[in-house]
């Protein structure tokens, strides 16, 4: 698909907003002009990356919602260390978290690089059963109540967040 076909397609929605996600949009070299031409358009742009690029190649008028992988989510390792330094309070960061050892490495993480006062928001998210294919290891369920649990009890500034697509779309949905 073409740029002209993505902003047509965007355009033909009565929506402001549009969020670039899927895989890591920033691996693909046609997303940064895509990004500038939807601001240069009007629209509120977010983007939903892993980090494993570097952040300042993206148009300052993103929004960038900074996905880091956790130690036990399989991808662990994949975030770009300098990008701590490129993060702005127009950010988010998120952690989707399999475990406890997974929550206390995101407490660990948020703490060393001043999460909570370099972004707008930090948010921890249960991971949801995922089953294993050919490109996943999958994982169980993080109980939504547990990881509460564990953010009051940490007394850190975190948000929870639940990620609403995996309870409205199917794992395979594309295009929503």
């Amino acid at each position: 698909m073409s740029i002209e076909d993505i902003i047509e397609e965007v355009n033909s929605h009565d929506c402001q907003l549009v969020e670039i996600t899927g895989g890591e949009p920033l691996i693909q070299q046609n997303v940064y002009p895509l990004m500038k031409m939807l601001c240069d358009l009007g629209y509120e742009v977010l983007v939903e990356t892993s980090g494993q690029q570097k952040l300042d190649a993206c148009d300052s008028r993103v929004k960038r919602i900074v996905d880091i992988k956790t130690p036990n989510s399989g991808a662990g390792g994949s975030f770009l260390e300098c990008n701590f330094d490129l993060l702005r309070q127009a950010d988010e960061v998120k952690f989707v978290l399999t475990d406890k050892e997974d929550f206390d490495w995101a407490c660990t993480i948020v703490k060393k690089f001043n999460l909570l006062e370099r972004v707008g928001e930090v948010h921890f998210s249960p991971v949801m059963f995922q089953e294993a294919n050919n490109c996943i290891q999958g994982c169980e369920a993080l109980s939504p109540e547990t990881l509460a649990n564990w953010i009051l009890e940490s007394g850190l500034g975190v948000r929870l967040h639940l990620q609403l697509h995996r309870y409205i779309w199917a794992p395979d949905a594309r295009g929503v």
